[in-house]
Formats: structure tokens, C-alpha cells, sequence
């Protein structure tokens, strides 16, 4: 046993180095001979392995992520020799399969439209094939169903094994394939004149089909494979169970039946978390934690329960409408002026009978405009136990306007 964990941490010492050289500058051919004994048989899980101890060693994530395409191309013979493991019809990884395969044919659809286009001569003439160049990239772009349920459902329990950094290398990647076909919509959408549809066309098109290509490569035969070994029945159970959330590309759905036996209970992502805290629907806190949350909303909350006591209201540093301890257990209808009180009771009633779930107002207080929501809350079973009132001061909001995105933080 020793002599064959000896061997393995042997092996993937040598096969850090080999990625070391590769970043260092050797060519994929060069590195490939001197180790082909060593590589012929490398499998999914090893590759997974090798790039999390990169990264833990202290190699960046971007830089394994900018020779990530050099390291399939080192493993690709030993990768295409493997047979994938198999996954019954339903099973996540038999739905990312099928969406995959749904891939390809709208890749040549788009490669075609963006030819006619070439081919085209004017704007004028191009029309039509800007049409149909537009339609199947917004088709390909239902790929983001897919990509987010990597990235919040496969993933999360990945990282649970241990898998962290090829997870986030991953991540990056699709990053690039959305800036890529963002690139190409806004080109698709906004041609200046003909030439430069053209040279947008030759500079995105199939950059943009290749990295797709890589990317389905990278899932088929190394992550699918890596997750089937590393994930057991429950967590395939809960990512089946939740897909639905975010939802599926190219009219693939989940199957009927779940991916485990019907005795297996889906492993909840909170199941590490310390029997002290509160267990909620999606996760668990402790009082103290729940507190802070309600306290640091940038909104206002009041909770009225079903029989219109006032049973809660946050306490943040700034409220809009004044409010004190001595409130909680009155009436709700008391904290009300009298001539408002019969449209508080219209609402609670209309809330109470099924009729409404909102309702929604907005006022001018000085130089700041309040936004105003109730929302009926209901159980499981649709049974009414009680309001939530939320207040939020939108005068900034509304000003809004482009966008502002999180990469753009430090520069402001």
C-alpha cells in the first residue's frame, strides 16, 4: 500500500513539473515526448487533481486558466483513448450530454449565416443574413442555462470534494465564451458599415465556435467524468432536484426519474454546517447572524402576522418611517392614521381571501422617492400567515442609468 501511495505522489510530482515547464515556455510536442510514458494514461480525476495541487502550491487560477487549452492538447491522446463513464437517461450529467449535443449543429448554422454575410457584398444585401445570423446566435446563447448550472449547482458540490480551483479555472472560461458572444450580438446588432461587419465577423465568429468547442470538450472528457467518480448519489440527487431553478438549453429537460434510488435524500449543501444554527431552506444561520442580516437590508421591513399584530420591524441605521419597540403585539390597523385605516383593512383582506399577493405605492418625502410594498406571505400549502411591509428609498436608483459592473470596483 505505501509502495503504491509512494508511487502516485511520484507521479503527480512529475506531472506538476511537465505543467511547470508548459508555463515556463516548452512546446506541447516537446514535453509530450519526454513524458509520453507517463501521460498515455492519464484519466479525468488525475488532470482535476494536478491543477487544484497547482493552485494550492500557489499558482494563479488566471495562469492555470491561460494554458488550460495547452494542458488538454499535453493529455489529449491519453483522454480520447478513455471510454466516458456511462449516465442513465435523467441523470445530470446525461442532460449537460444532450445539451452538448445540441451544440454543434447551431455552431455550423451560425458559421453559415456569417458566410452568407461575407458573401453578401453591401449592408443592404446582408440583411437577410444578418437576420438569420442574430436568430441563431441568440439561440446559441441559451448556453448560459447550462453554464449557470455548472457554476451553481455541479460545482458547489464539487467544491465540497475538494475541487475548488479547476472549478474556478472553469468559471473563468465561460466568462470568456459570454464576453465573446456579447461581442458578437453588439456587432450583429450595430453594424457601422460593411467592412468592419466583416472584420468582426472574421475576429469573432469562430474564436467564439472554438472556445465553445474546447469547452465541451473539457466537460465531456474531463468533467463529467472527474464529478461521476468524485460525487455520490445524494448530491447527484439534490443537483437533479434543483435544476430546474436556473433551468435547461435547447428544450433538453431533466428526466422523470431521479438519478438515485427513491430511498437516497438529496445531500443539502448545508449538511457541514455546525447543528447550532438555524436550518433554513437554503442554507443555516445563527440568531445573531439573522439579526445582522435583517438590520443591514437596504430596505425596511415590517412583519404583521395573521391576525394583524405587529410582530417584527428591522432596525437599521437609517429608517425611513419611524418606528418603536412599543409598536410590537399592537394592532397593525393602530399605527395607521383613521382615514387610512379601512384600505389597510381592504388589503389584509384582499391578502387574506386569496385575492391579492402585492401591493404596491410610491410617495415624494421632500427631495426623496419611497417605494412601498406589501406582500401576502403563505405557507407550503398556500395558507396566509401574515404581511411583510417593505420600504426603500430608490432616489439614487432611479438616476441610474449604462451599467456598472463588479470588475469595475477598484476603478472607481
Amino acid at each position: 500500500m505505501s509502495e503504491h501511495i509512494d508511487n502516485s505522489q511520484q507521479r503527480q510530482e512529475i506531472l506538476k513539473q511537465l505543467i511547470r515547464e508548459l508555463h515556463d515556455g516548452a512546446s506541447v510536442n516537446d514535453v509530450k515526448a519526454r513524458f509520453q510514458a507517463l501521460i498515455q494514461d492519464v484519466n479525468a480525476a488525475e488532470i482535476a487533481r494536478l491543477e487544484q495541487a497547482l493552485i494550492d502550491e500557489g499558482m494563479p487560477g488566471s495562469e492555470v486558466k491561460r494554458l488550460c487549452d495547452v494542458h488538454v492538447a499535453v493529455f489529449r491522446e491519453s483522454l480520447d483513448a478513455q471510454a466516458q463513464p456511462g449516465a442513465p437517461v435523467g441523470h445530470p450529467v446525461a442532460v449537460f450530454r444532450a445539451e452538448n449535443a445540441a451544440v454543434p449543429p447551431i455552431l455550423e448554422a451560425l458559421a453559415a449565416a456569417a458566410a452568407d454575410v461575407r458573401a453578401a457584398g453591401s449592408l443592404a444585401a446582408a440583411a437577410e443574413p444578418l437576420q438569420q445570423a442574430r436568430a441563431v446566435l441568440r439561440q446559441l446563447m441559451a448556453l448560459e442555462k447550462h453554464y449557470q448550472r455548472k457554476e451553481n449547482l455541479l460545482f458547489p458540490f464539487l467544491e465540497r470534494r475538494g475541487v475548488s480551483g479547476p472549478a474556478s479555472v472553469m468559471w473563468a472560461l465561460h466568462d470568456d465564451i459570454r464576453a465573446g458572444w456579447k461581442a458578437l450580438a453588439q456587432a450583429l446588432d450595430t453594424p457601422s458599415d460593411y467592412e468592419a461587419l466583416v472584420q468582426d465577423l472574421d475576429e469573432r465568429v469562430e474564436p467564439l465556435a472554438t472556445m465553445i468547442r474546447e469547452m465541451i470538450y473539457k466537460e465531456e472528457r474531463i468533467l463529467f467524468p472527474m464529478a461521476q467518480e468524485a460525487l455520490e448519489p445524494a448530491e447527484w440527487l439534490a443537483i437533479w432536484e434543483q435544476g430546474e431553478e436556473i433551468g435547461y438549453a435547447f428544450g433538453v429537460a431533466k428526466g422523470k426519474e431521479p438519478p438515485a434510488s427513491p430511498e437516497a435524500e438529496p445531500a443539502p449543501i448545508r449538511s457541514a454546517l455546525a447543528a447550532t444554527l438555524w436550518p433554513l431552506d437554503t442554507g443555516a444561520l445563527s440568531p445573531e447572524e439573522v439579526n445582522l442580516l435583517l438590520t443591514h437590508l437596504p430596505v425596511d421591513i415590517t412583519f404583521v402576522d395573521d391576525t394583524d399584530t405587529v410582530r417584527y420591524f428591522s432596525h437599521g441605521l437609517e429608517r425611513i418611517f419611524p418606528r418603536t419597540p412599543a409598536i410590537i403585539g399592537r394592532q397593525v390597523q393602530k399605527c395607521h392614521p383613521p382615514d387610512s385605516v379601512h384600505v389597510v383593512n381592504r388589503i389584509l383582506d384582499d391578502f387574506r381571501a386569496g385575492r391579492r399577493d402585492t401591493a404596491e405605492f410610491w410617495i415624494q418625502m421632500g427631495e426623496r422617492f419611497i417605494h412601498i410594498r406589501y406582500f401576502a406571505m403563505r405557507d407550503a400549502e398556500g395558507t396566509y400567515r401574515g404581511t411583510l411591509e417593505v420600504s426603500q428609498d430608490v432616489t439614487e436608483i432611479r438616476q441610474l442609468t449604462g451599467e456598472r459592473r463588479i470588475l469595475q470596483y477598484e476603478a472607481s
